[in-house]
């Protein structure tokens, strides 16, 4: 993972450093001046991630939708370094050892967190509270999934897959 590593040289921009944003006619040592893009994401209902769809396809339902959470977060805020299909598969072939998913159910608490912030919201997602919820009656999904729909809400009218600007 080299390549996303922001290079120093003397003569050219870097655009990893403003995100990916490189602002027309700024130099290399310009501070880039504008807010970064992202991707919106896609709202569900916590409910039916958590209940729902999980009991009609016994169980699938959350590996896919951990799977694109985690590219969904990743595509709005791409400073972020997540690993969808990794953080899946950590559920799918580690479950039977509970601190993997633990762990994981953490990162991905710290990286909606993450999101928050960079929506321009108050982070109301705790990494801690993603994790422990997961003891009673995997409440941590239907967490999750309702600290994401406040960064989805923080956009109105933002199709999912559409550039939204990021706040910070």
């Amino acid at each position: 993972m080299d390549e996303n590593k922001p290079t120093t040289d003397s003569g050219t921009s870097a655009p990893f450093a403003t995100g990916g944003a490189v602002v027309p006619g700024a130099g290399a040592g310009a501070p880039a001046m504008t807010r970064l893009p992202g991707l919106a994401m896609k709202r569900r209902g916590p409910v039916a991630v958590w209940l729902g769809l999980p009991i009609v396809t016994l169980g699938i339902y959350q590996l896919v939708w951990y799977y694109k959470i985690h590219k969904e977060l990743q595509e709005f805020d791409r400073r972020q370094t997540l690993n969808p299909a990794g953080s899946m598969l950590v559920l799918f072939f580690l479950g039977w050892t509970l601190i993997a998913p633990l762990v994981s159910y953490h990162n991905t608490g710290k990286a909606i967190a993450n999101a928050q912030r960079a929506a321009g919201l108050p982070v109301t997602c705790s990494p801690a509270v993603s994790m422990w919820l997961a003891f009673v009656f995997g409440l941590n999904i239907w967490y999750m999934q309702r600290q994401l729909n406040l960064v989805v809400d923080a956009y109105p009218g933002a199709a999912p897959g559409t550039e939204v600007q990021l706040a910070a």
